[in-house]
C-alpha cells in the first residue's frame, strides 16, 4: 500500500517536565483510517499513562513501535490520503459467529479484576467482553495483547511472546525465594511509570537542596465554619479541609512570589498565575492535577474543581492539560492518619506543602487554663536555591494565619 503523507504527529509534551515518552499501545491498527480527535495511542509520561488523540485525519502509518521511548518532538505517526488496506472481513464473511458488542457495564467483575488497566481501556474502546478472554499474562492476567487480538487490531500472543510476558523465574529471583529469617521473598518489578517516578524523585533529592519548615495550625475555627457550610451547602459539595488549605496557600502565594516561582537555568522564574497542584493517589503512582488560577477561585469553586480532577485521575480519564502548568503543590496524607508528611519538591517548583491529619490535643490557654484544641501539622519543603529560611517561614505563617481565621479563606 502506498500512502501519500499529509502530516506527521510528533511525540507530544504532555507535562511541563516531560522530556520523553514511552509508547505503551497503539489503539488503532496501522492502515486504518482515523479522524482528528480519535483515541489513537497510550503514552507513558513522567507523571501518568495518557490516552492521546489523533492530531490529524487520514490513513494511519505508525512510525514508532510499542515499547519505544522517544524524545518529545520525535515523529511517531503519519496521516496519509493514499489507498488504505481493506478493512478486516466481517465475522459472517469469515464464517465465524459475530461477537455482540458489550459496554463496560456488562463486563464480568472477575475478568475486570484480572485485566491490566490498559487492557480494560482498550476493551472499553473496542467493546470487547473481558469475561470471554483467557489471559496470557502472569497468573492469567489479561493483557493489552489479549484484548487487541480479540478486537482484531493485533495478532494473538505467540508462544514466544507468552514466554516473554510470563517468563520462568530467573536464578536471582529463585535465589531470593528462600526460607530464612526473612521468610519467603517475592521479587516484584516496578512498572515503567513507577520506575520513572523513582528515578525523578532520586534526581530531585540529588540535585535540589531541600529544607523544611514546619508549623502547627489550630483548626478549631475552620472546623466550626465547615460545619456551618455543611448546613447550607444543599446539593453542592461541602469544601473539605484540603480545599481550605489549597485556597489559603493560593492567596498566600500572591503575597510571596518566590514561593510561586521556579529555579531554572541559574535564574528565578516568578510566575504570574497561581496554579496549585493537588497530589492524588492513583493505582500505580501519585498524579498531580492542577487547579488553574486557584487564587481567583472561590472556596466553592475549588471544592468542585478538586473533586472533578480527583475523579478523573482515579478513572484514568485525566488529560494532559489538566496536569500541566502547576506552580505549587499540596500533598495531603491526613486522611490516612499521618500526623505529618515531608514531601519531595515537585521540580521545577520552589516548594510543596505537606499536610497531616487534624488531631485533638490538650493545650494550655493564654490564661493558663487547659483547653481542647484541634491541631494540624503543615510542613513546607523548599528548594533552597530560590526560597530561603525566612522567606519560607513568612509564607507558611501566612497560610497558618488564614486557616486560623478561616473567613479570610471562605470569602
Amino acid at each position: 500500500m502506498s500512502v501519500v503523507t499529509q502530516n506527521e504527529m510528533l511525540m507530544p509534551q504532555l507535562s511541563d517536565s516531560m522530556e520523553e515518552g514511552t509508547i505503551l499501545a497503539w489503539l488503532v491498527a496501522a492502515g486504518a483510517e482515523v479522524a482528528a480527535g480519535d483515541d489513537l495511542l497510550e503514552i507513558e509520561t513522567d507523571k501518568a499513562n495518557m490516552t492521546v488523540q489523533a492530531e490529524g485525519s487520514g490513513i494511519l502509518e505508525i512510525l514508532a513501535a510499542e515499547g519505544s521511548t522517544l524524545a518529545v518532538g520525535t515523529p511517531i505517526a503519519r496521516f496519509g490520503d493514499g489507498t488504505a488496506a481493506p478493512p478486516p472481513a466481517a465475522a459472517e464473511d469469515r464464517g465465524e459467529p459475530s461477537r455482540p458488542a458489550r459496554t463496560s457495564a456488562a463486563i464480568d467483575r472477575d475478568a475486570v479484576g484480572r485485566a491490566t488497566p490498559l487492557a480494560r481501556r482498550i476493551a472499553r474502546i473496542h467493546a470487547v467482553d473481558l469475561s470471554t478472554l483467557t489471559g496470557s499474562g502472569i497468573g492469567g492476567r489479561i493483557t493489552k495483547a489479549d484484548v487487541g487480538a480479540a478486537a482484531g487490531i493485533a495478532p494473538p500472543p505467540s508462544p514466544e511472546r507468552r514466554a516473554v510476558e510470563n517468563p520462568p523465574p530467573s536464578p536471582a529471583a529463585e535465589a531470593a525465594k528462600v526460607d530464612g529469617v526473612k521468610g519467603e521473598t517475592e521479587i516484584a518489578e516496578p512498572t515503567r511509570l513507577q520506575a520513572l517516578v523513582a528515578r525523578r524523585m532520586a534526581e530531585a533529592k540529588a540535585t535540589v537542596p531541600h529544607f523544611q519548615v514546619e508549623t502547627e495550625v489550630r483548626m478549631d475555627s475552620a472546623i466550626a465554619l465547615r460545619s456551618q457550610l455543611k448546613e447550607v451547602a444543599g446539593e453542592g459539595p461541602v469544601p473539605s479541609f484540603n480545599d481550605f488549605i489549597v485556597r489559603a496557600a493560593a492567596l498566600a502565594l500572591r503575597e510571596h512570589p518566590k514561593a510561586n516561582g521556579s529555579y531554572r537555568d541559574g535564574a528565578f522564574e516568578l510566575h504570574q498565575r497561581v496554579n496549585v497542584g493537588i497530589a492524588v493517589a492513583a493505582d500505580e503512582a501519585l498524579v498531580v492535577p492542577t487547579i488553574v488560577d486557584a487564587d481567583r477561585k472561590s472556596l466553592g469553586e475549588i471544592a468542585r474543581e478538586s473533586r472533578r480532577l480527583a475523579e478523573r485521575v482515579r478513572s484514568g480519564a485525566v488529560t494532559p492539560p489538566e496536569l500541566a502548568g502547576g506552580t505549587f503543590t499540596v500533598s495531603n496524607l491526613g486522611m490516612f492518619g499521618m500526623t505529618a508528611i515531608y514531601p519531595v519538591v515537585n521540580v521545577p517548583q520552589a516548594a510543596i506543602l505537606g499536610v497531616g491529619m487534624t488531631r485533638q490535643v490538650l493545650l494550655r490557654g493564654a490564661g493558663g487554663e487547659i483547653e481542647d484544641a484541634a491541631l494540624m501539622t503543615l510542613t513546607l519543603s523548599c528548594d533552597h536555591r530560590i526560597l530561603y529560611g525566612a522567606d519560607a517561614a513568612r509564607f507558611l505563617a501566612e497560610i497558618r494565619r488564614r486557616l486560623e481565621s478561616p473567613l479570610l479563606v471562605a470569602f
